[in-house]
């Protein structure tokens, strides 16, 4: 039976709990201005599928000083539902797409948090409108719903730290799309694998990740260096599913 609590999640609004400095030698010296003042860089990532899941997809950032422009398809999704997507960065993490090894209570699933050491914590929350600060890591009813199991996203002028923007420049975010409906019913809910640990009102389905990729960088017209990484090797969870 579908509490009210169930229903509400596709529409309400949930809310979760330095840049590079350079300096000029010579006669005269000075600032110099971090890559994300530089100019343009183009980044593109795989999204692979995370907790034996089918999803999958590509995202493209574009980073003009701190602002981005991001373009996002994925398909395979829960039919109907909202997805939250995110692009994350820490300066700790690893820089890469969690894999099995990152299952910590062996349930043989990953939720957001056992991710997090791989991927960091979400800097950009990529909505349909209004904020996209972490301040809106589940604001369930900005994100976009997978409807005929598909994402397509385009948003523009998305303003970013200088920190974010190099973490981008430099190969160092990472996009994770959530939901992932593990009993197969056609919806979030509480009998799939309890509740989230982000927000214990909400399915663990409704937040765990999906589909993940490491924003590599494919061109750029800034001084600075080229770099990129890798997506660390993603695996599939085994079966069974809690």
């Amino acid at each position: 039976m579908t509490t009210p609590k169930q229903r509400a999640v596709g529409g309400a609004t949930l809310l979760v709990a330095a840049g590079l400095l350079g300096t000029l030698g010579g006669s005269a010296s000075g600032a110099v201005a971090s890559n994300a003042e530089a100019g343009t860089a183009v980044t593109h990532a795989d999204l692979s599928p995370l907790n034996n899941a089918a999803a999958h997809g590509t995202a493209d950032v574009t980073v003009n000083g701190r602002q981005i422009n991001v373009s996002l398809d994925a398909n395979r999704l829960l039919k109907g539902m909202p997805h939250a997507q995110h692009i994350h960065f820490g300066a700790k993490a690893r820089h890469e797409c969690p894999s099995v090894r990152d299952d910590d209570n062996a349930d043989h699933r990953l939720n957001t948090v056992e991710g997090t050491p791989a991927y960091g914590p979400v800097r950009v929350s990529l909505t349909k409108r209004g904020d996209t600060s972490s301040k809106s890591t589940l604001a369930v009813n900005r994100f976009p719903k997978a409807h005929h199991r598909e994402v397509h996203y385009d948003r523009d002028g998305i303003h970013v730290s200088r920190k974010v923007a190099d973490a981008i420049r430099a190969g160092n975010a990472v996009v994770v799309i959530h939901g992932i409906d593990y009993n197969g019913n056609g919806k979030y809910d509480f009998r799939g694998a309890g509740k989230s640990e982000l927000d214990p009102s909400l399915p663990a389905e409704a937040t765990d990740p999906v589909t993940c990729g490491v924003l590599n960088l494919v061109s750029s017209n800034d001084s600075g260096p080229e770099s990129g990484g890798g997506d660390g090797g993603t695996l599939p969870l085994p079966l069974p599913l809690p």
